[in-house]
């Protein structure tokens, strides 16, 4: 099984970057591996991803050498499972609200005895050219696992959730939560900034790492300073701001 070179980095502080892709498209992620980010978040709670799309985004990412996380929307094991068969190096599960949910995260994921993942040699096993057993061992020591807290009974429960074992990350959702709050769309509300804050020394705290949304640079380097190492941004916003920029530049030379 493949090394997990964005846990390898958390777990040695570094800072990590990388972007959200929830368009179907493998080239999108094997380019954002090129770019040299750390990571990919494929989306497959927002995006229309099915699981053979997935396959093919996973594999364009280990071509590039970039780690690829998959953002599952539901959380049950025989929909997460098949995901990480398909090769993912771990999971985003959003709408974390208490221990339950974040135990059956942990249980998808994890082969006994740490989980109650089904066995199965997919493509991180290579397809069963690797022993069983020694693949069980390190699918368990190298998949991330990270929750996501965005809502008010996530809120309230985040003890209970930031506690539970074999977690790697938190992953605080300011979209959401600035929807939650009554201020939909400002992420950088002095409200969702003091929760985020809050949260973030008891993640930290916990032993585990802390992620969220960096959309612009100012934003990403804002939050690398309060400690949150795991810093995800967007793609799409990426192509937009590199379009724009283009056109701002050309339109007026042109005539347009």
């Amino acid at each position: 099984m493949r090394k997990n070179t964005l846990k390898q980095k958390l777990n040695q502080g570094k800072t990590t970057i990388g972007p959200f892709v929830g368009l179907p498209s493998p080239g999108i992620v094997e380019t954002m591996g090129w770019m040299g980010f750390d990571f990919v978040v494929i989306d497959c709670e927002h995006g229309p991803m099915d699981y053979e799309t997935a396959e093919h985004m996973i594999r364009a990412a280990e071509l590039s050498n970039i780690t690829a996380i998959l953002r599952i929307g539901l959380n049950e094991q025989q929909n997460i499972q098949r995901y990480m068969d398909a090769g993912a190096a771990g999971v985003m599960i959003p709408l974390i609200n208490n221990r339950h949910d974040a135990k059956k995260v942990v249980d998808a994921i994890k082969y006994p005895p740490m989980g109650k993942r089904g066995a199965f040699a997919g493509r991180n096993a290579n397809f069963g050219l690797q022993n069983m057993a020694e693949y069980i061992k390190e699918s368990n020591e190298e998949t991330f696992i990270s929750l996501q807290i965005e809502n008010i009974p996530g809120i309230e429960n985040q003890d209970e959730i930031i506690g539970t074992d074999n977690v790697d990350a938190i992953f605080l959702g300011p979209g959401d939560l600035s929807v939650n709050f009554g201020i939909p769309g400002e992420t950088m509300h002095d409200k969702v900034i003091e929760t985020i804050e809050g949260l973030t020394a008891k993640i930290n705290a916990a032993g585990k790492h802390t992620g969220t949304l960096g959309i612009t640079a100012e934003q990403t380097i804002f939050w690398h300073r309060r400690g949150i190492k795991w810093i995800v941004n967007s793609a799409p916003k990426f192509l937009q701001a590199g379009a724009a920029a283009y056109l701002d530049e050309v339109k007026s030379p042109l005539g347009i």
